[in-house]
């Protein structure tokens, strides 16, 4: 990988074989296959500087990684012979083949792939925007806050713990989970889990969307104590007062909690720009992207395709996903490129690492059909090991970086 123009130098004129819109993990990988399959002109447009490995921010929220070990600049990611607009795609015109750059200027292309990710909407809980980052309430979700869960969490010794999780699809959906078992390993360690109330928020029926990990899942927040709270969702907070209000979706019931220590996710969609285009799935309720579940391609526009947290599949937004899901859209945008109708498919299969100890972790891996596909088959995937722990910590991060954003893997 070499670090492409600068914005300076990087024409937009004229138009362009293929244009990949968002320079995170799905925009980077199908850049770098496209490329090793001998495919030039192909534009990324990326207005960030930084590139963050997201998986880990979990364990940096609970003291088990430095956030320095995440993050990259982003021109050392774009694969040699990719073009880098540095700006942010703010609207798409699919039947000109056009997008529109903040700048004002526009981009025509022949194909485009669609991968800007996901966005948090902070304003979605009444409260949460301002009292996140403030006193006792954080989030992982972000990096400027993931460093402050581990201070949060290290400096309490009694009190009342909440860890939420919106009623919106996420990327990582197991991300709110994780971190009240690594906040409630600790407690249990320093011997003050005991005088701890933790709460743990879920909208879903069931800790888990697949039935066999759920009930591991079960098990693991009993034996911590936690509180679990299903069909529920942090619906307002008053950081000022460190209250929130809890809706119970079964009932209607709304109950106000005080807390110690707010971990916070917020509700996530599109972006607002991608909600307003053409290319959004009007099933959509968050707005994302329309797309063939198998083939990844646009229902409506041929030369379309998308993946990664911000196009509508039914599966869970995951980095594995993602990995899975690269050289299915490389395959078929080939495929299109020469006449041929699309002749790969993506069975749905995602990844949710999900740590439920300091030194323990489940990998659960499954499909559209919640199947379980585990990589390692010969291991029980139903059993908590520190062997996948250390995969998580130690053994995904070069794959990811060396692996996955080159087009090897």
């Amino acid at each position: 990988m070499a670090t492409t123009p600068s914005p300076a130098d990087t024409p937009i004129s004229g138009r362009h074989r293929v244009a990949v819109v968002g320079g995170g993990s799905a925009g980077i990988s199908v850049a770098a296959r496209l490329r090793r399959a001998g495919v030039t002109d192909i534009t990324l447009i990326e207005p960030s500087d930084t590139h963050w490995y997201q998986p880990l921010w979990t364990l940096v929220g609970g003291g088990q990684a430095p956030l320095s070990t995440t993050r990259r600049p982003e021109g050392s990611v774009i694969p040699d012979g990719v073009r880098w607009v540095r700006s942010r795609a703010v609207a798409v015109d699919a039947e000109a083949s056009t997008v529109r750059l903040s700048g004002g200027d526009h981009l025509a292309y022949e194909y485009l792939v669609m991968a800007p990710g996901i966005q948090l909407d902070w304003n979605g809980v009444p409260g949460l925007a301002e009292a996140v980052g403030h006193d006792v309430v954080s989030s992982n979700y972000t990096p400027e806050y993931a460093p402050r869960t581990w201070d949060l969490i290290k400096r309490m010794r009694s009190g009342t713990a909440v860890f939420t999780h919106p009623a919106t699809p996420l990327k990582c959906g197991g991300a709110p989970q994780k971190i009240a078992y690594l906040a409630a390993d600790h407690w249990r360690k320093q011997k003050v889990l005991d005088g701890i109330r933790v709460i743990l928020v879920i909208p879903d029926p069931a800790m888990f969307k697949v039935p066999a990990w759920s009930h591991v899942l079960e098990k693991v927040a009993a034996r911590y104590g936690i509180e679990v709270r299903l069909r529920s969702e942090m619906t307002g907070v008053d950081g000022d007062a460190r209250q929130l209000t809890l809706t119970d979706h079964s009932n209607g019931t709304r109950e106000t909690i005080g807390y110690d220590l707010l971990h916070a996710v917020p509700p996530q969609s599109a972006p607002d720009w991608v909600k307003d285009s053409p290319l959004a799935d009007s099933a959509s309720p968050q707005g994302f992207v329309a797309a063939d579940k198998h083939t990844l391609q646009h229902p409506h526009h041929d030369n379309v395709f998308s993946l990664g947290d911000v196009a509508n599949l039914p599966t869970s937004k995951t980095g594995a996903a993602v990995r899975k899901q690269a050289p299915v859209v490389t395959a078929n945008l080939l495929d299109v490129m020469n006449g041929r109708p699309p002749s790969h498919r993506y069975d749905g299969y995602t990844s949710c690492p999900l740590v439920t100890a300091r030194d323990r972790m489940l990998l659960a891996e499954f499909d559209y059909d919640l199947n379980p596909t585990p990589s390692f088959p010969l291991l029980d995937p139903f059993k908590e090991r520190r062997t996948m722990w250390a995969f998580k910590r130690y053994g995904l991060p070069p794959i990811y970086w060396r692996g996955m954003l080159t087009g090897r893997l």
